[in-house]
C-alpha cells in the first residue's frame, strides 16, 4: 500500500484543535515541526481535528493514516486545510505588538511634554487623507524601528497605536483601547485610504491588540489592501489580507472624526458617487485620486480626459480603478495648459476638475503624424479612439458597427456574412487582423483588436 500523502496548509497560529494545543505545550517557543510549511501539528492534528469533530475530512484522514501506521509504514507529514486558510503567510506577517498606554507627546528632551489639562477632552486636529497616509509613509521610509517604550523624535510612541496616534495627528499618543473615541465606525465597502483596522482585545489589551492605516484596495476583488503599520522589527507597508493575517474577524473600521472637508469627512459613508458620470462639477478631493482608488470620480475624469483628446492613453477605457493611464492622460491635459512642475504631476487638483468639468483651456495634443498634429491633413477628421474595452468578445455597442462599416470601406470586409453588426465577433477581429497585416505588423500588432494606432490609421 503506498503512503498516502496530502497537501499540507498553513494553518491560523492559534488553531485550537487537540494535536495542535499538544504541540504547542511539548515543542520550545517559536520552534516548527518539518514540513513544507512547518504546521507544529502533523498526524497528531489529524487526529485532534476527528476527536474534536471538526470536519468530516479530518476523520478520512485520520482513519487512513492510523491504516498505514498499522500497516507499519512511515507516514509524510500530514495535515488538514483549516478553513479558512492564511492566503500564503509569509514568516513573521502576525506579529507580536505589544503597545504603552496613553500618554502625552515626547519632546526632543524625551521627556513628556505637557499634557491638556485634567478634566479637558482631547480634541481632533483637521487633517487630510493624503496628510495622513504622507505622514505614515516618513516613519516608513525612516525605517523607525518598533518599540513599546522608546519615542521617535516627532513624539509619538513607536508601537503600533503610536503610528495611527502619529498618522492621524493626535495631540497624544493613544491605544488601542482609546483610539476609536477618535473615529466614527464604518463599513469595509466604505473603506478609504487613511482609515483605519482596529483590534482590541479586552482579554489581553496591551499584548493581544493591533491597529493599522487602511491605504487603499490592491485590487477589485477587495480582498487584500495596503497596509501602514508599526511592527517589529519596523514600520512597513505591505499587501495584507482583509482584515488581516490573524484575527481577521475582531477587526473593525473606523474613519478620523477629524478630516477636512472635501476630504471623506467624518460621516461614516463616502460621499455620493455621480449619478450619471459627467455631472458632478465639484472637485470630490485629491483623496479619490491616486494609488489604490477605485470609485466612480476616477471614471469621470477618464471619460472627460477622452473627451479632451486623452483616449490614446487608454487601452482597456476609463474605468473606476485609478491607473497609469489616468495618471499619464491627466498630465498630457495639465501640460496642454502650459502648467508645468507640481501643477503638471498628473494628479487631478481643484483647478484641472474645473478646466475639465467646464470645458475650459486647451485639449490634449495629438501626437505627431496624426490627423490635427502639425502637417497633418485635416481634411478627414478621426473619430475618438474608444477603448479597447468596446472591442472584446461580447462587446455590443455603436463603435463595433462603426468600425466593421470602416473596414467594409477600407476593403477589409471579406469575413463578413451578414454586414457589420454591433455585435463584436471572430469577423470583426479576422478582418482587423487582415488590416493590420497589410500595414505590415505581425505578432501582437496583428492580433485582430483595435488600439489607437489601428483606429487612426484606419479612419484616416
Amino acid at each position: 500500500m503506498e503512503t498516502p500523502v496530502f497537501e499540507e496548509l498553513d494553518p491560523a497560529s492559534d488553531c485550537d484543535c487537540p494535536g495542535c494545543v499538544h504541540w504547542r505545550r511539548v515543542l520550545p517557543p517559536g520552534s516548527r515541526a518539518a514540513g513544507p510549511v512547518g504546521h507544529p501539528a502533523t498526524l497528531s492534528h489529524v487526529r485532534g481535528l476527528a476527536r474534536a469533530g471538526r470536519t468530516p475530512m479530518a476523520l478520512a484522514l485520520a482513519a487512513t493514516a492510523g491504516a498505514v501506521l498499522a500497516a507499519g509504514q512511515a507516514v509524510p507529514a500530514v495535515a488538514a486545510a483549516h478553513g479558512p486558510a492564511l492566503p500564503g503567510v509569509p514568516a513573521g506577517d502576525e506579529p507580536d505588538t505589544p503597545q504603552g498606554g496613553k500618554a502625552p507627546l515626547h519632546g526632543p528632551s524625551g521627556k513628556p511634554a505637557a499634557a491638556a489639562k485634567p478634566g479637558q477632552a482631547a480634541k481632533a486636529p483637521t487633517t487630510t487623507r493624503a496628510e495622513i497616509i504622507n505622514r505614515a509613509k516618513t516613519w516608513i521610509d525612516a525605517d523607525v524601528p518598533y518599540s513599546m517604550s522608546a519615542y521617535w523624535k516627532d513624539g509619538y510612541r513607536q508601537d503600533c497605536s503610536g503610528f495611527v496616534s502619529m498618522a492621524w495627528g493626535l495631540p497624544g499618543n493613544e491605544w488601542t483601547g482609546s483610539l476609536d473615541s477618535f473615529g466614527v465606525r464604518i463599513t469595509r465597502d466604505q473603506l478609504q485610504p487613511g482609515d483605519m483596522l482596529l483590534f482590541h482585545n479586552p482579554d489581553n489589551p496591551e499584548k493581544g491588540s493591533h491597529v493599522v492605516i487602511f491605504g487603499g484596495w490592491t485590487d477589485y476583488t477587495h480582498t487584500y489592501y495596503v497596509a501602514y503599520e508599526q511592527t517589529p522589527p519596523h514600520a512597513r507597508k505591505q499587501s495584507t489580507p482583509y482584515a488581516y493575517w490573524s484575527n481577521s474577524d475582531h477587526y473593525v473600521p473606523y474613519r478620523y472624526k477629524g478630516l477636512a472637508e472635501g476630504a471623506g469627512g467624518a460621516e461614516p459613508s463616502t460621499p455620493t458617487p455621480p449619478a450619471t458620470p459627467g455631472t458632478a462639477t465639484r472637485f470630490p478631493g485629491a483623496a479619490y485620486f491616486g494609488t489604490g482608488a477605485n470609485n466612480a470620480y476616477v471614471t469621470q475624469l477618464g471619460k472627460l480626459l477622452v473627451e479632451r483628446g486623452g483616449a490614446r492613453f487608454y487601452t482597456t477605457g476609463p474605468g473606476p480603478r485609478w491607473t497609469s493611464a489616468d495618471q499619464r492622460a491627466t498630465q498630457a491635459f495639465q501640460k496642454a495648459q502650459g502648467w508645468t512642475g507640481a501643477d503638471a504631476d498628473g494628479r487631478p487638483g481643484p483647478t484641472t476638475w474645473a478646466y475639465l468639468t467646464g470645458k475650459k483651456g486647451k485639449d490634449i495634443p495629438p501626437v505627431a503624424g496624426s490627423p490635427g498634429a502639425p502637417g497633418t491633413d485635416t481634411s478627414h477628421p478621426v473619430p475618438a479612439y474608444p477603448g479597447r474595452a468596446m472591442f472584446r468578445p461580447g462587446a455590443n455597442n455603436a463603435y463595433v458597427t462603426q468600425l466593421g462599416k470602416q473596414l467594409v470601406k477600407k476593403g477589409f470586409g471579406t469575413h463578413y456574412t451578414t454586414g457589420p453588426g454591433s455585435r463584436w465577433g471572430e469577423a470583426d477581429r479576422r478582418n482587423v487582423e487582415a488590416f493590420q497585416r497589410a500595414q505590415g505588423w505581425r505578432g501582437g500588432a496583428a492580433d485582430g483588436y483595435p488600439g489607437p494606432e489601428t483606429w487612426r490609421r484606419l479612419f484616416s
